[in-house]
């Protein structure tokens, strides 16, 4: 038996289904949330998500072994470059006030595909990240009790020397992410006011550490009897920002809760705002304390704070210090129970997940299910798996997130603005034109398979007045006027494609060109100048173009040079990324395919609301003079289509 081959049309109509993009509903604010959030519970949120163990772990970690005291530095311009990725959030947030973040963010501008595998790569992220903070938790407070609650596990449950399984099981890990779990089912309201909790004790340490640092402060520690400010030299500043900019990874939860916030359009950017503002402060300053108590080459990584107030004489201050840092991991867990869950809920409600988990309690109006069964399988992972060796999974799918909202925001800036009342308008004012022979451009009439999709070449010489989104700017038409052709919005996708392309190439020759390809000097120097120069004319193409302008909600400044930064820096972190943690994450992706074939494409809603494909169609025809309501009329179908045309044709010269 011959097995038929796929047509072209086959091919292009199943890749429409993959970059199909999300339709919006006329009301966003209409959801089965509860709306109760304001500006101070979201920044709060984002506050409790980057604030964490990070601040007590990471600043000694940098400090010593990568930074030394320009940690500061390193902070600033960590903190700048996530300035880039957080106000791309913060316009679609305000833009689009629906939970799912990145994924809802992708699914609608990029494409359907695209946005599964985003929201595939958060769920593991926020599982994982979970997972490690609770293990963090128990052991710095196992550690508070000399080791005890470990010693008696391994002593009466025993130790595992198995691969990808953690030495011993760590139930007070797995109980504290079920507590956590059965607050955050509570509902919105609770989950806040238990971080407000939370968030306020670990402000309040940060504030005793920063009196207390600057009161023991001595600036002979950045002096060059201990080495000066910058031991590692620009380098090493540039290297401790590498590491310094996953501080900042957890913005994202205030974008998730979009659509639990009371007003979307103005809390979000000012939450992210606040948020990222009072975090940077707080990573600057308690950075610059540190070091300025103690010499930096004398710090303790994996406890740098409390042991540089021991070293100072105020082992009391230690016990303060560790109240503060399980508080902040407490943050950082609840953001991350808050935010998996409504991630599920989005991608379940359009049909590309389980629909289980797409149910809301009537009650507590929150995603239950998902909230549960994540919960109990985050809980599971921080029970039994050794997690050190899938943290990087959090940096990896961080930064894919953050690449696609960066070049969705250019591809939704540059869009033709779809609303009902727009479309009306322009048919009114298309259909009232004249439709001249030249705009026409035929001698015979023309056969159209679809009214509203070729109503606009009629009246297109008037429509060249109006300038939409996506197309190009009076200015330039005289220079590039053979790009005019072009539907709005396409010459600007293509243009992200290059960028995305361009920023990859460049990016893998700064990070690879010397060290691993051995490139010679003028090959080098070569590579870098011809993929920065795509780059750059990927931005200048794109800029010339006209932007969709919106006064009721946040837009981002400097598009589409802002977002064009954020994808550079965000693939060139990813290219510094260890090749096992792409071989994991390529295993991560396939698994996601295989889910999304089998199930996603098939229940899309999107799949549902595609109209179904008929062998007779209705046909319009467009003659070459007159009025468009003299010459376009209907033709009934029927078996003989050419003969109903010649028809139709005769009646309208008999008319004239």
């Amino acid at each position: 038996m011959v097995t038929r081959l796929p047509r072209s049309a086959d091919l292009a109509r199943f890749c429409q289904k993959l970059n199909r993009v999300k339709t919006l509903e006329d009301d966003m604010m209409e959801t089965s949330f509860n709306r109760c959030l304001t500006t101070v519970d979201l920044a709060l949120l984002g506050i409790g998500a980057m604030v964490g163990s990070g601040l007590y772990v990471l600043t000694g970690t940098v400090a010593k072994e990568t930074a030394g005291p320009a940690i500061v530095v390193s902070f600033i311009i960590a903190g700048i470059a996530s300035l880039l990725a957080a106000l791309c959030y913060a316009e679609f947030g305000a833009h689009v006030p629906k939970t799912g973040s990145a994924y809802m963010f992708t699914y609608v501008s990029v494409g359907e595909i695209w946005a599964f595998l985003i929201g595939w790569n958060v769920i593991l992220e926020y599982m994982i990240g979970g997972a490690a903070v609770a293990r963090a938790w128990s052991g710095y407070l196992d550690a508070i009790f000399d080791h005890r609650i470990k010693n008696f596990t391994e002593t009466h449950v025993g130790s595992w020397h198995i691969p990808f399984l953690a030495h011993y099981p760590d139930f007070l890990a797995f109980g504290i992410l079920l507590v956590a779990t059965a607050f955050i089912s509570f509902g919105a309201r609770v989950s806040s006011w238990l971080n407000h909790v939370f968030s306020a004790i670990s402000m309040g340490v940060i504030l005793f550490i920063l009196i207390m640092g600057f009161v023991l402060a001595r600036p002979q520690n950045w002096g060059a009897a201990e080495g000066g400010f910058a031991p590692y030299g620009v380098s090493g500043i540039m290297a401790g920002s590498a590491t310094c900019f996953y501080a900042f990874v957890g913005f994202d939860v205030i974008a998730t809760c979009s659509e639990e916030a009371r007003n979307p359009q103005r809390a979000i950017p000012r939450a992210i705002a606040i948020s990222l503002s009072l975090a940077t402060g707080a990573y600057i300053l308690v950075s610059m304390v540190l070091t300025l108590m103690v010499p930096w080459h004398s710090l303790n990584p994996d406890s740098a704070l409390a042991d540089a107030f021991y070293q100072r004489g105020y082992s009391w201050a230690g016990f303060i210090v560790a109240a503060g840092s399980i508080c902040a991991m407490n943050t950082v867990l609840l953001s991350n129970l808050f935010s998996l869950p409504r991630i599920v809920y989005a991608m379940a409600e359009d049909g590309l997940f389980f629909k289980v988990f797409s149910r809301v309690h009537p009650r507590t109006q929150v995603p239950v299910v998902a909230i549960v069964v994540f919960g109990v399988l985050m809980s599971l992972l921080a029970l039994s798996l050794d997690l050190e060796a899938l943290v990087q999974f959090l940096s990896i799918g961080t930064l894919l997130a953050y690449t696609f909202v960066a070049a969705s925001v250019i591809i939704l800036r540059f869009q033709r603005v779809k609303t009902e009342e727009a479309s009306n308008a322009s048919t009114r004012s298309e259909a009232s034109a004249p439709a001249s022979t030249e705009s026409i451009g035929a001698t015979e009439p023309k056969e159209y398979e679809s009214f509203s999709d070729k109503l606009h070449l009629v009246g297109k010489e008037k429509s060249k007045s109006r300038r939409e989104g996506g197309q190009m700017k009076a200015f330039f038409e005289p220079y590039l006027g053979f790009l005019a052709d072009f539907d709005p919005g396409e010459v600007v996708t293509v243009a992200v494609i290059i960028l995305m392309v361009s920023a990859i190439c460049l990016s893998s020759i700064l990070v690879f060109g010397q060290n691993q390809l051995h490139l010679p000097t003028w090959s080098f120097a070569l590579l870098v100048l011809l993929f920065s120069l795509a780059f750059v004319f990927s931005v200048v193409l794109i800029s010339v173009h006209q932007q969709q302008q919106s006064t009721q909600t946040f837009q981002l400044p400097l598009v589409p040079l802002t977002p064009a930064l954020s994808i550079f820096i965000n693939v060139y972190l990813m290219l510094k990324l260890n090749y096992m943690t792409w071989i994991r994450f390529s295993v991560w992706l396939l698994v996601g395919l295989l889910v999304y074939f089998g199930y996603g494409i098939w229940h899309s809603k999107e799949n549902l609301r595609e109209p179904t494909a008929h062998s007779v169609c209705a046909r319009y025809v467009v003659f070459p003079s007159g009025s468009l309501e003299e010459t376009v009329q209907a033709v009934q179908p029927s078996t003989q289509p050419s003969q109903g045309l010649e028809e139709m044709a005769g009646e309208e010269e008999a008319k004239r």
